[in-house]
């Protein structure tokens, strides 16, 4: 399957009213899981590289070069975004290697900064025919620190989308990021009516803390968009440390990090089924 863009995939699942999953890759083998797990449910996916992931492996052009060539080489159709990236810099970097789609992330300034720095990343970003997402009502949590309680104001949600002409909105509607549980409260009655005020297709951040059934109604509601990163790395950590427990004497960890790669890809085709994507006819 060729790499397609974000923004195909997310204006297709807005159209069926569906949500599509976007998932969050450390290393290699979060990208090869991803991918794999999309084939297995017959669906698009959206892989995402964040600014703590790029930090981890120091620069963007390895991990971003492995992320591409992984979704080139996949039988689904995959599109990689980087997510969270707070620095113009990489996200000209990002432009430059070949993404597809950025999330500028600007939320933690007040409304007019956000607005006027994420106007000018949108237009650089368009110039260059990227897809840009954007964050207004700071979801909570990517310091540790949960923020249930933030929301976004529909009214002001709409004039930010047409003040920055950004293409898809991450909304604050009660989840936080990292979240280790599944009991973030979602509140359905606002994704609705910022479904009704907003015209680009609604984010979920922070999705991992949210349940099976929170999602699909989440989806319901109005999200498009659902990006999910603790909840893999929590059964691929799981698989990994089990696996290690069982067989102390192995010094190949291609074992234990194969044994995490497998649960990925099984939690990626199974959460893809709860988006309403399982077994989607492949283009």
């Amino acid at each position: 399957m060729p790499l397609v863009s974000t923004g195909e995939i997310v204006a297709e699942a807005a159209s069926a009213r569906r949500g599509c999953g976007a998932f969050n890759a450390i290393q290699l083998e979060h990208l090869t899981a991803i991918t794999e797990g999309a084939a297995l449910a017959g669906a698009p996916v959206i892989v995402q590289l964040s600014q703590n992931a790029v930090r981890y492996h120091g620069a963007l052009a390895p991990i971003g070069g492995a992320a591409l060539a992984t979704a080139r080489a996949a039988e689904a159709r995959v599109a990689v975004h980087l997510d969270h990236a707070e620095s113009r810099d990489l996200v000209r970097e990002a432009v430059g290697l070949g993404f597809g789609s950025v999330m500028f992330d600007a939320s933690k300034l007040d409304y007019a900064d956000n607005v006027r720095e994420t106007r000018e990343v949108v237009a650089f970003c368009h110039d260059h025919g990227v897809w840009v997402e954007a964050e207004l009502g700071e979801v909570g949590g990517k310091d540790g620190v949960h923020a249930p309680g933030a929301r976004t104001d529909p009214d002001e949600a709409a004039e930010f989308a047409a003040a920055t002409g950004v293409d898809a909105l991450a909304v604050a509607v009660g989840s936080s990021h990292a979240m280790l549980t599944r009991d973030a409260a979602l509140d359905f009655d606002l994704i609705s009516r910022l479904r009704s005020r907003v015209p680009v297709p609604l984010v979920l951040h922070g999705s991992s803390g949210v349940s099976d059934e929170g999602l699909a109604e989440a989806v319901r509601a109005g999200m498009t968009k659902v990006n999910i990163a603790t909840q893999l790395n929590k059964v691929f950590t799981a698989a990994a440390a089990g696996d290690w427990r069982s067989h102390p004497e192995r010094v190949d960890p291609r074992r234990y990090l194969g044994a995490g790669r497998d649960a990925v890809t099984a939690e990626v085709r199974r959460l893809l089924g709860v988006l309403g994507l399982s077994a989607l006819p492949r283009s």
